[in-house]
């Protein structure tokens, strides 16, 4: 609460929490089980906290992270994913890296039950993607501005 000759205005008090985050970067290693899905989301909540489009990149995480559990090489015991994530004025990048494996494109149709995580990814994101080799590890990506025009 503000005090004294000084007051913060709401805006300026939204400028000043969304500076905080730039330049930042932050990696966090999980296990790859579905209840680390919910830890990875928190980190990176925390880590955004405050940002403009925390909402919606928790989101896309909580969609890779769930893929990298059930779809990929993680999912072997002791598996593990690790979520990097870069801010800076202008854009933030998450990663997702996991234990590789098949990539497998889903099919369209209503009774499809996999797939629609992705278009999530791509309906909230202004660009996405995957790198690696396939094998023993892949990169699962996401950027977006920090700001959301309104």
């Amino acid at each position: 609460m503000p005090t004294g000759d000084n007051p913060v205005t709401p805006a300026a008090a939204v400028l000043a929490t969304t500076k905080a985050h730039i330049g930042a970067t932050a990696a966090r290693t999980f296990p790859a089980t579905l209840d680390q899905v919910r830890q990875a989301r928190r980190f990176l909540a925390d880590v955004l906290a405050g940002c403009a489009v925390a909402d919606d990149a928790v989101l896309c995480l909580s969609e890779l992270a769930t893929n990298a559990v059930r779809h990929s090489g993680s999912a072997r015991p002791g598996g593990q994913f690790t979520v990097h994530v870069t801010v800076n004025a202008d854009w933030l990048l998450v990663e997702i890296e996991d234990g590789g494996g098949t990539w497998q494109e889903a099919t369209s149709g209503q009774e499809c039950p996999n797939g629609r995580g992705l278009r999530i990814v791509e309906a909230l994101t202004d660009v996405w993607g995957k790198t690696g080799d396939g094998v023993s590890s892949r990169m699962v990506w996401f950027q977006m501005p920090t700001s959301r025009a309104e």
